[in-house]
This record gives structure tokens, sequence and C-alpha cells, in this order.
């Protein structure tokens, strides 16, 4: 299977296959409402209002799965994202993105990039403290981290880059502006 074989479901309720994105540079990110990396909603729009015309989507899936930082109904969250960033996106319903509930979109994603460590950094260390204190092991298994883990899947369906929350935003939007 490849990624245009795979759907999400929006706030509605509906499904939203892949394949219509087919041709552009999608950006698939796990969020959250309450995390200190929310305000990476900021760039996302950022990068979202200057490449759309020029191919790109983003697929906005919320998840609740890292420290409840994402409580709420779709319609909450929602608001939320389009009140305090403006947010233009297609948001998703809110999902798991790992373990037994996860979306087969993400075990998908999770399985062509794998986690290759936080960076460097103040934030990047205390991630790998965070993470540690329940996993001494976290950093050996592909699993999302923490919110905003960000996939990068080039115009022909290749997931090429995976981005943790830690990485710089000024180096993802010059990554993903070079598939444009």
């Amino acid at each position: 299977m490849g990624i245009y074989d795979y759907s999400v479901t929006d706030t509605q309720g509906n499904p939203v296959a892949l394949k219509k994105f087919e041709g552009k540079v999608i950006i698939v990110v796990n969020t959250a409402t309450g995390c200190g990396f929310t305000p990476q909603y900021k760039d996302l729009e950022s990068m979202y209002e200057k490449y759309h015309d020029k191919g790109l989507e983003i697929i906005d899936v919320p998840c609740n799965q890292f420290a409840g930082q994402t409580p709420g109904t779709d319609e909450e969250i929602h608001e939320f994202c389009t009140l305090k960033y403006h947010t233009q996106f297609p948001q998703m319903k809110k999902s798991d993105v790992n373990g037994t509930n996860a979306l087969p979109l993400f075990t998908y994603l999770k399985s062509r990039k794998g986690f290759t460590g936080f960076g460097k950094g103040p934030k990047a260390l205390l991630m790998d403290q965070l993470l540690k204190k329940s996993d001494k092991n976290y950093a050996a298994n592909s699993d999302i981290k923490w919110n905003f883990t960000k996939f990068v899947i080039d115009r022909s369906g290749n997931v090429v880059a995976r981005f943790e929350p830690t990485a710089s935003m000024d180096d993802f939007d010059k990554y993903v502006s070079g598939l444009l």
C-alpha cells in the first residue's frame, strides 16, 4: 500500500481519501491545543498561506495521547485553532497515532520514517528527559513521541521526511519549500 491508499476522517465524520492530494506536497501532523509546541500552529498556517497555491496540503490530526494535551471535542479543538491561529488547512477527527487504535495512516508513516532523535538544544534535552522517565528505551521504536511530529510526503507520494516537534520551524519551512 502507498500513501494514496489511506484515508482519514474529518471533523464531520466524512472520509478524506489521501488520493485527492495526489501530485501535491503533503504535511501530516499530529497536533494538540494545550502543548508547549501549540504555537507551531502559527508557523503551519503561515506555510499553508505561502505555499498552498504552489501545491502544499496540510493534514492536521489532533491527538490526546500525550499528557492529555488535546482535551475537548472536535468542534472545540477546531474553534480554538481557527480563533487563536486562524488555521485554514483541513483538520481531522481527534485520533490516536500510537498503539492498537492508531490510525492506519500513522502506522504507515512510522514504518516509512522512524524516530531518529530530537536533535540538539534545550527542547531536545527536555523531551529526552521527559520520555526517559516512562521508557528508558523510547528512542528504539518508531512511535510518535509527542505532539507536532510532522511527516512530509513529496509530489510522488513518497514519505521523505519526519520532523520532530523540537526541529526548527525555519528549517522545516525551507525543506518543504524545496519540494515545491
